[in-house]
């Protein structure tokens, strides 16, 4: 028996409504977010880059740190046949920065507005929502120091949440400073919960003490506990970064983009300064949408100047799943015609037809094994079409088309002469009427 193959473990294909027993990984829903995404970055001004899905290792230890989880557990290594240590990429930032030093994309002035959609790799549980091949939509501002930057990616990010139907969306931002502020901080941390420490084993509070800052983002529920009462990380930042921070919640506040500040958001990967944020979903609990903020040291940190930066990124699994807890309706695309083949004199009037309609941007499908017209019409149900279009040695004669509306299964004749303009106002309409 021959081997039966499927998709490794934690990955899904990404395939056409009818075949497809997840809605999340319905092939329109994502074409949909994907063009929302663009086209809400294009009005910013955000241009697309696209990076490979394999980079040098070094990229992401630099980046997101030695002692991090995504770097310790999750990433995608391996050798290749030129025994150079290569990773499948666990996040889109990086190397977006890489290619910007690489191809010198602040050469020409500063600050560049960038945005990707990207495939991520990262070991990990799989489950609803957690994936081994994960996708993510971002965007980068790179080169400002401004809390403007801060605020518009904010905006930008709050736009398009409201762009696919998610109004409830509220973010929480909070400020942790420079490097210098994180370093007291994590003593903070440390001394705040030194008796918890002192009842766990050597490997797990070496563990704990490697990166104090990422404690905040625990699930545990003791751990949780030791932190109560913690000073929060805006009491050790400088006078610079609260002034900066101010500006970016008056900015949000004259936007009417609504955000409540929590002091408990730090984000998860070491690159991370001053501004950060998330948003979350009221309606789902507290839903975590995505995630940013600002690292002015991360081009420093893979080999550039220095050089201010501040992004986000969305998971697209996240948002989709999202997007089906709030049951927000988002149909598959109709092919607008099938045209059908009454008699086999028609089949060369109906590709001649075929093209003439493909020409003016309306899809059509042809039959292309001479199926008899019962088998033809039940095509026309399988690709659901919206309208049947029939040439038989009739309609010929009379230089005309029946049209057959699938749905309410009624029908008419118009001359060919007319079809097109018949065709662009009722599609029009249909799309009215959804």
């Amino acid at each position: 028996m021959s081997q039966k193959f499927q998709a490794p473990r934690g990955t899904n294909d990404i395939i056409p409504a009818p075949f497809q027993k997840d809605p999340i990984f319905e092939i329109h829903r994502w074409q949909f977010v994907e063009a929302q995404f663009l086209l809400n970055a294009w009005n910013y001004g955000y241009q697309e880059v696209r990076t490979p899905m394999f980079e040098d290792i070094e990229l992401f230890i630099r980046s997101s740190g030695e002692a991090s989880e995504v770097v310790n557990k999750e990433m995608y290594d391996f050798y290749d046949k030129g025994e150079r240590h290569i990773a499948l990429k666990p996040e889109g930032t990086a190397p977006v920065m890489r290619a910007f030093l690489e191809h010198g994309m602040g050469n020409l002035g500063t600050p560049n507005r960038l945005c990707y959609i990207n495939h991520s790799f990262r070991y990990g549980r799989p489950g609803k929502g957690r994936y081994r091949q994960l996708h993510q939509l971002g965007m980068e501002i790179v080169g400002s120091a401004s809390p403007f930057a801060d605020a518009e990616i904010i905006t930008a990010t709050h736009d398009f949440f409201s762009r696919v139907g998610i109004d409830s969306a509220r973010v929480m931002i909070n400020c942790i400073g420079d490097f210098t502020a994180r370093s007291k901080f994590s003593e903070a941390i440390l001394d705040h919960i030194s008796s918890y420490l002192s009842d766990q084993d050597t490997e797990t509070r070496a563990k704990l003490e490697r990166n104090p800052v990422r404690l905040l983002d625990t699930k545990e529920s003791p751990l949780r506990a030791a932190l109560q009462g913690l000073a929060p990380i805006t009491d050790f930042i400088s006078d610079e970064s609260k002034a900066n921070f101010d500006q970016v919640q008056a900015e949000l506040t004259d936007s009417e983009i609504p955000f409540t500040i929590d002091p408990m958001i730090v984000r998860g990967l070491d690159y991370y300064n001053d501004t950060v944020f998330e948003f979350i979903d009221d309606d789902l609990e507290g839903l975590s949408l995505c995630g940013g903020g600002r690292y002015d040291a991360l081009i420093e940190q893979i080999g550039g100047k220095p050089t201010p930066a501040a992004g986000v990124g969305i998971g697209l699994e996240r948002l989709l799943l999202t997007l089906e807890q709030k049951q927000l309706k988002l149909e598959a695309p109709q092919i607008d015609s099938f045209i059908v083949a009454a008699t086999e004199g028609a089949r060369s009037q109906v590709r001649q037809l075929a093209a003439e309609l493909r020409a003016n941007d309306i899809s059509c499908v042809i039959d292309i094994d001479d199926r008899n017209i019962k088998q033809q019409f039940k095509s026309a149900d399988r690709t659901n079409a919206i309208y049947s279009l029939i040439l038989g040695d009739d309609e010929l004669k009379m230089n005309t088309v029946t049209i057959k509306n699938m749905a309410t299964q009624e029908q008419h004749s118009i001359k060919q002469t007319e079809l097109l303009d018949w065709l662009a106002s009722s599609l029009v309409q249909d799309e009215d009427d959804e």
